[in-house]
């Protein structure tokens, strides 16, 4: 298999209480094709930033991060509209990554519209996916606010297939849902991560749900990579006393 991502030394700063934080300090992973990789670890280790940079959403301090062997920072701005079709991000709280003012369909049916797909072609191919995602086609008329958290998450995970994208960032995309739900959206990544043969990120901090997802899984903590393995060997043979903390979470 051939990596689709690769990230090197890759790293950001903020400034707290006056002085630089580094919530990622020179991460370094790759992904292959097909692939689904986890990223686990406690709120606030960087697990978002991280995605966020990859995406494009953050600039980086400094590092690298290529994309089917092409760096995908730094990039001017029509370029960069191009590149990153190839990458789509579904994220924790759907309700919030929705405009309200526009329903489920409206902002499925954006990305598309801004590559200049006819309306009419826009809106039966926004149907499809609905379908794709277990929604009925009436799902495309609601708004946000008048659907579950588990129905909107489908949407959203729709509206990241528009542009068939090789890669799918999942940032935390279970973890505002009951326990049912979480079952029935991670079964969904599943068959479509099969059917699509995508790439996923899968980024959680619950290792039950990476062992079920994942064939591999990264430990983040305070920034940096600290282990990696399959969900099994992290999670039956731990090193570091931090990832044991993780086991014993959900033992």
């Amino acid at each position: 298999m051939e990596k689709i991502l690769e990230v090197k030394n890759l790293r950001k700063t903020f400034y707290k209480s006056r002085s630089l934080f580094p919530a990622v300090e020179d991460v370094s992973f790759h992904l292959m094709r097909g692939e689904c990789l986890g990223l686990v670890g406690e709120s606030g280790c960087g697990k978002s930033t991280t995605a966020r940079l990859i995406a494009g959403l953050l600039e980086p301090d400094r590092g690298s991060v290529r994309l089917e062997g092409e760096e995908i920072l730094g990039l001017k701005e029509k370029k960069k509209q191009a590149v990153y079709t190839k990458l789509q991000m579904v994220f924790q709280t759907p309700q919030d990554s929705f405009d309200p003012r526009w329903t489920l369909g409206d902002g499925i049916m954006e990305s598309m519209r801004n590559r200049g797909m006819k309306k009419d072609q826009a809106r039966e191919r926004m149907y499809r996916l609905l379908e794709q995602v277990e929604l009925d086609r009436s799902f495309g008329e609601r708004y946000p606010h008048e659907v579950s958290g588990g129905e909107c998450q489908r949407a959203a995970i729709a509206r990241a297939l528009a542009v068939d994208p090789r890669l799918v960032i999942c940032d935390e995309a279970t973890s505002a849902l009951d326990v049912t739900v979480q079952a029935q959206i991670v079964e969904l990544l599943k068959r479509l991560q099969k059917e699509r043969k995508l790439s996923l990120l899968f980024i959680c901090h619950d290792l039950a749900l990476v062992q079920h997802m994942c064939q591999r899984v990264l430990v983040m903590y305070q920034g940096k990579i600290i282990e990696q393995g399959t969900p099994d060997e992290v999670i039956q043979h731990p090193r570091e006393a931090y990832t044991r903390t993780l086991v014993d979470s959900v033992l």
